[in-house]
C-alpha cells in the first residue's frame, strides 16, 4: 500500500500525525545516541503495538553492528560494541536495503545516502500478524528517525575534532613548559581514585576524568614568562592566572559532552574557608568534583614542583594535606584522598621526584 493511500484512512492519518509529533519531539530534545534509540524503540514499541523493538546501527563496512538497541517488556539493552553481523535477516536487509516482514516479524532499513542501520519489530505468537499497514507505518518512522539518528551522528563528529583541538592545545601547552612544571602521567589515576572512595557514580568519575585533562586549558592564555616565572608572582601577574579558571571554561564551553565538567574547571581553585578564586565560595557551595581536583592539583604541585615551589617528598605533602584541612580543603575529600593515594601506595609519585 502507497504511503498516499494510507494517510486517506482517517484512523491511520491519526495515528501516523501522532507518532511522527512525538518523533520529532524526541529527536529535538536530546544529543545522546543511547537516549534517542531508547526513547525511539519505545515509541515504536507502542505505535507497532510490539513487544520487542531491535535499532541496529552499522559501521562503514556493513559487516558489523556498532551499536545495538534492544527494548522489550522486560529487558533494554544498549550495546555500544562492534560486533559482526552474522543474522539471515540483518544480511538481507543490508544486501537488498528493504524492508522484510514475516507474520510476527517485521524489519526496515534506515537509509541516508546509503543504508547506516535496521529496526526490527516482533511480537508474540498470540497476538495478529504484522500487515502492510503495519510496514508501511514502519517505514515512515524510520525514515524519519534517520534524520536524528544522522544529527546525532554528525553532532559527535564535531565533538571529537572540537575535543581533539583542545587536547592539542593541551599539548602544546605541555611542550612549552620545562617538564618538571607539568602535571604527572598518574593525575588522572589520582583524581579517579578519590572520587572512588567518595562513591561517585560513573558520570561523575567520567567528568572528573575530564576535568583532570582539561583544567588548566585556560593557561594557553597566560603568557610564558608568567606560568614559567621562578620567583614569586606580582599582584598583576597573579590577577592574570586568575583567569585561567575562567578562560578554560570558556574554552570547552562549546562541547556538550564537556558541560558537566565547566563547575569543576571553574572552581578547582576555590578554598573550603572561602578564600580561594575566582567566586570566593565556600564549603559545599564549592562544586564537589572542584573540591576533589582542588586537593590533587594541590598534591601534584607539591611532590612534581612549579616553578615558583621547590619539590617536597611525599609524606610532608600528605602532612600539608592534612595540616590545611578544614580550611583549604574540605576536610571528607582529604579523608578520601588519605586511602587513595595508600592504595596508589605512593610509588609512582617517588618514581617520579627520584
Amino acid at each position: 500500500m502507497s504511503t498516499k493511500n494510507y494517510l486517506i484512512h482517517t484512523k491511520g492519518y491519526k495515528l501516523l500525525i501522532s507518532s511522527l509529533h512525538s518523533l520529532y519531539r524526541i529527536i529535538n530534545s536530546t544529543f545522546d545516541m543511547e537516549n534517542l534509540l531508547l526513547r525511539l524503540a519505545r515509541l515504536i514499541n507502542q505505535v507497532l503495538n510490539s513487544n520487542n523493538c531491535h535499532i541496529i546501527l552499522l559501521d562503514n563496512s556493513k559487516r558489523y553492528s556498532v551499536i545495538r538497541c534492544i527494548l522489550a517488556k522486560k529487558r533494554k539493552y544498549f550495546i555500544a560494541k562492534k560486533r559482526k553481523i552474522n543474522s539471515k535477516n540483518e544480511k538481507r536487509i543490508i544486501d537488498t536495503s528493504s524492508s522484510i516482514m514475516d507474520d510476527h516479524l517485521l524489519g526496515v532499513p534506515l537509509i541516508a545516502d546509503d543504508i547506516i542501520g535496521m529496526i526490527f519489530v516482533s511480537r508474540e505468537k498470540k497476538f495478529p500478524s504484522f500487515n502492510g499497514k503495519d510496514q508501511e507505518l514502519l517505514m515512515i518512522l524510520a525514515e524519519q528517525s534517520v534524520i536524528g539518528i544522522r544529527n546525532i551522528q554528525l553532532y559527535e563528529e564535531q565533538q571529537k575534532i572540537i575535543l581533539g583541538s583542545i587536547k592539542s592545545l593541551i599539548i602544546l601547552l605541555d611542550t612549552c613548559i620545562p617538564q618538571e612544571y607539568t602535571h604527572s602521567p598518574y593525575f588522572s589515576r589520582l583524581v579517579t581514585a578519590i572520587a572512588q572512595e567518595m562513591k561517585l557514580d560513573e558520570a561523575q568519575i567520567k567528568s572528573l576524568q575530564y576535568a583532570s585533562l582539561f583544567h588548566d586549558a585556560g593557561k594557553v592564555d597566560v603568557p610564558l614568562e608568567i606560568l614559567t616565572k621562578p620567583t614569586k608572582l606580582t599582584p598583576t601577574e597573579f590577577k592574570i592566572i586568575k583567569k585561567h579558571p575562567l578562560k578554560g571554561a570558556q574554552i570547552i564551553k562549546p562541547l556538550q559532552v564537556l558541560r558537566p565538567v565547566i563547575p569543576i574547571i571553574m572552581h578547582h581553585h576555590e578554598r573550603y574557608d572561602g578564600k580561594g578564586y575566582p567566586s570566593k565560595l565556600k564549603g559545599n557551595k564549592i562544586p564537589l568534583g572542584a573540591r576533589i581536583m582542588a586537593i590533587a592539583d594541590a598534591f601534584e604541585a607539591m611532590v612534581y614542583g612549579r616553578p615558583y615551589r621547590e619539590r617536597i617528598n611525599v609524606s610532608k605533602a600528605i602532612e600539608e594535606i592534612k595540616k590545611k584541612s578544614g580550611t583549604q580543603f574540605d576536610p571528607k575529600v582529604v579523608e578520601a584522598f588519605l586511602k587513595a593515594i595508600k592504595v596508589l601506595r605512593y610509588k609512582k609519585y617517588l618514581k617520579l621526584i627520584k
